[in-house]
């Protein structure tokens, strides 16, 4: 069963500056950290198993963190209010 929380990176926020100037979009990582933040339970020692970028989004856009256990591993996704897939991959705790 996927879990749900929303998320939204403000116009204003300092990357918005610097990446990339006068054409900002949310660097991966930013949208990576969210998701690690969102999921509740998660260990300290976690491995990025994959992950894909598979499309810029800006500053702004409303966006929805998913996320589900595939036995010892999670699966996550990131979409946009009307469902285009952003983000996806999985994280495996203690594989480091």
């Amino acid at each position: 069963m996927w879990q749900e929380q929303p998320f939204t990176l403000a116009p204003g926020h300092p990357s918005a500056a610097g990446h990339f100037p006068g054409n900002p979009i949310i660097p991966g990582a930013l949208l990576l950290d969210a998701m690690i933040a969102a999921i509740p339970g998660l260990q300290d020692d976690i491995t990025i198993h994959n992950v894909k970028f598979l499309r810029p989004i800006r500053h702004g856009t409303a966006l929805r963190l998913l996320w589900q256990g595939q036995g010892f591993a999670t699966r996550f996704e990131c979409r946009t209010a009307d469902d285009a897939l952003v983000m996806a991959g999985t994280l495996i705790p203690g594989a480091a």
